[in-house]
């Protein structure tokens, strides 16, 4: 098992951030979360991470079951790529740097890379077609560009688990396109790690996200096999508002029916 919540709460002032999250992610399975703004995905993310703690019920991760393990031996296990990070990064650092940190599971080095780190960095940076970026600033990198020193980054560890959070954020249809295919290519390797895509529009959502789950206003709305979840009719009752789908080499894409 990967993932494992039982009725997961999380409560701040009074209210609920998530309400009683089940949800069981296996190996072999690639999952897809889709979410607006304000449904809980980030605290859902941070508390995969072990970053926040439930305020009720029981998570485990990677067979670590949060307050009886140690959670910083579980997030060298967990590869995190988030635009969120992007604005804790050391920018002045190269690509190659940055990319060396993540085997830490750290902001920035605080102890010198030997050889075999700087080894494995340039390979993740040419196997993500980026080797050329190696020694420029992360700074200087565009915005797609960063992105994918970021997986890199994520990768250092041999993560067991990849969680892009909303990864094509700022990206133009080019440089989205070729992220995605990216994406699609890595999962296909034989030492893929689980991935967890997240993201508030389904057109990101690749064939090789073959489950997805649907999260709205901090509770699981409907979770399953990603054919299942996205037809016209759940997600019209997802977004309460009338949606009609069109399908093209196994993505969803959406518009609202009276447009």
């Amino acid at each position: 098992m990967i993932i494992k919540a039982k009725w997961v709460s999380l409560i701040r002032d009074s209210k609920y951030i998530l309400k009683d999250i089940n949800w069981s992610v296996s190996t072999g399975e690639h999952w897809a979360i889709l979410g607006l703004n304000g449904s809980g995905k980030t605290s859902l993310l941070n508390m995969i991470n072990g970053y926040i703690f439930p305020s009720k019920g029981e998570m485990e991760v990677l067979d670590s079951t949060f307050g009886a393990s140690d959670l910083r031996e579980l997030r060298k296990s967990i590869g995190w790529v988030s635009t969120a990070l992007q604005e804790r990064l050391y920018v002045k650092e190269s690509a190659e740097e940055i990319v060396m940190s993540g085997k830490f599971a750290m902001i920035g080095l605080f102890e010198e890379p030997n050889k075999a780190d700087k080894d494995l960095a340039n390979h993740l940076l040419e196997r993500l077609n980026c080797a050329h970026l190696a020694k420029r600033s992360y700074e200087s990198l565009s915005q797609g560009e960063k992105q994918k020193v970021l997986i890199a980054r994520a990768l250092m560890s041999s993560p067991r688990l990849l969680i892009l959070d909303e990864p094509c954020t700022g990206l133009d249809i080019f440089a989205k396109e070729q992220l995605l295919s990216m994406i699609e290519g890595l999962s296909q390797e034989k030492s893929a790690p689980t991935l967890i895509y997240v993201t508030h529009r389904t057109e990101e959502i690749l064939p090789i996200f073959n489950h997805t789950l649907l999260l709205r206003k901090g509770e699981i709305h409907s979770s399953g096999k990603t054919e299942e979840v996205l037809t016209s009719n759940n997600l019209s009752n997802f977004f309460e508002a009338p949606i009609l789908l069109e399908k093209l080499k196994g993505r969803t894409w959406l518009r609202l029916a009276d447009q």
